[in-house]
């Protein structure tokens, strides 16, 4: 596992007088928007629900139920390999609605409605079943919820409004292990608490979102500084979202995704690979993703706003170098007191230099009418991308023994950001593209 709305608008942002005015005042930046504030916060909870279970999930699979790391590889790989099947639908059924706000609502009940049924699911099929549930909503819903955030926020802001929705969204991974960590320790059926207590906040998660997200419309008219008048726009489809992938910034930024995607280890592998290294006890296991979202939580909002000034493309290549040193500590024979900390730090950096940043500079190169699709297709290709690397690493494990798995996977990552790097943008960051700059739209 990783820890990791629609109706045209005008060709231009509408800028209103007293818009203009506050964006000319020198040094100040614009607050921002309250949709994402209100999407961090439906993040936030959401994510105190699911991180709950993730954090006990690989010993509840690995020493509660007895996988082996290959049936382990098969069913991380599925919890990622069925969102990124479905983030397509997801981005599709929000641009052509218009009702981002709907799809993402569907998304996060799915989710909600998974928790309780693990609680049924002692086997790895129905363990399977389960979790390919919770990752449909999964899938359906990150497209909408990020094309509403990018919507909400200003072109040269947007790597600030992702990274301070990523700092909420980490929030909720901090408290998660957490309160997983206390069930453990003093409920007798320890497993069967966390995810009973998962559920109620997932359902949280839900209602929060039906009263205080705002739809679309609303989140395009916060940005642009003016009521949301939207114009005609080409009809929504597939095609079209994959249309996109002719514009050729749109092309490079997905298939340095997918590269990178191909040798990034699952956190779950990540967090399984130190606890063997240390020695650490089981009953520690499930604050070990503490770590990594301590880091996420307090680095996502300051290289959101470094990836503005110096450039998206910097930062996020940089959060790879850093995945790639995490990768040579576990590789080393080091084995002093602060490697669990400089192993956790390096990775929450990586998370925080790639997981917002990366969005933020799809949307630059996506028109507004397409975004969710558009959006979806960059994930989509990052998903499945690791929902191969999942597959391969714990096939690996078994056959090879961790510590050459992991080698093979370092030795790609190195290799996949040198051809990155080559094809990533050298110049400055793309301006935004209008609706009517879409694929198959005549210009005005």
């Amino acid at each position: 596992m990783y820890v990791a709305d629609s109706r045209g608008t005008p060709a231009q942002p509408v800028t209103t007088p007293t818009a203009a005015a506050r964006d000319s005042r020198p040094g100040r930046r614009a607050a921002v928007a309250p949709t994402v504030l209100a999407l961090g916060t439906v993040s936030l909870v959401t994510d105190v629900s699911s991180e709950m279970v993730t954090a006990v999930l690989p010993l509840y699979l690995v020493a509660g139920l007895g996988l082996s790391p290959l049936g382990f590889g098969l069913l991380d790989g599925l919890y990622n390999g069925v969102s990124a099947l479905v983030r397509l639908t997801g981005g599709h059924l929000a641009d052509r609605s218009g009702g981002h706000k709907a799809v993402a609502g569907l998304g996060y009940g799915l989710s909600a409605l998974a928790k309780p049924l693990l609680l049924l699911a002692h086997t790895l099929p129905g363990i399977g079943a389960v979790l390919a549930l919770d990752r449909t909503g999964k899938g359906l819903r990150t497209a909408p919820r990020d094309a509403l955030i990018s919507l909400a926020s200003e072109p040269a802001e947007r790597g600030r409004a992702f990274g301070v929705h990523r700092a909420m969204d980490t929030a909720g991974a901090l408290i998660g292990p957490l309160v997983a960590f206390v069930i453990l320790r003093r409920a007798a059926e320890g497993y069967d608490a966390v995810f009973t207590v998962s559920a109620c906040v997932a359902a949280l998660g839900v209602l929060v979102l039906v009263l205080f997200v705002p739809g679309r419309a609303a989140a395009a008219a916060t940005a642009a500084g003016a009521p949301a008048h939207p114009p005609e726009r080409e009809r929504a489809s597939l095609r079209a979202s994959f249309g996109l992938l002719r514009r050729r910034d749109l092309r490079r930024i997905s298939l340095c995704a997918l590269l990178l995607g191909l040798t990034t280890v699952s956190d779950a592998f990540v967090f399984l690979l130190l606890q063997h290294r240390t020695g650490l006890a089981d009953r520690w296991f499930a604050l070990l993703p503490l770590g990594t979202a301590g880091a996420f939580f307090l680095l996502a909002l300051p290289l959101g706003r470094l990836a503005d000034r110096i450039g998206r493309w910097r930062v996020f290549l940089g959060g790879h170098v850093a995945l790639l040193l995490a990768y040579g500590l576990l590789l080393s024979g080091w084995r002093g007191p602060v490697l669990p900390y400089t192993v956790l730090l390096l990775h929450g950096l990586f998370y925080a230099a790639t997981d917002g940043v990366l969005m933020a500079a799809a949307a630059g190169v996506v028109p507004e009418g397409l975004r969710a699709g558009g959006l979806a297709v960059v994930q989509t290709g990052q998903a499945l991308a690791r929902f191969v690397c999942s597959l391969a690493f714990g096939a690996a494990w078994s056959a090879w023994g961790e510590r050459p798995a992991l080698l093979a996977a370092a030795t790609g990552l190195a290799l996949c950001l040198l051809l990155a790097a080559r094809l990533a943008p050298s110049g400055p960051e793309p301006s935004p593209v209008p609706d009517a700059a879409a694929p198959g739209r005549t210009p005005a």
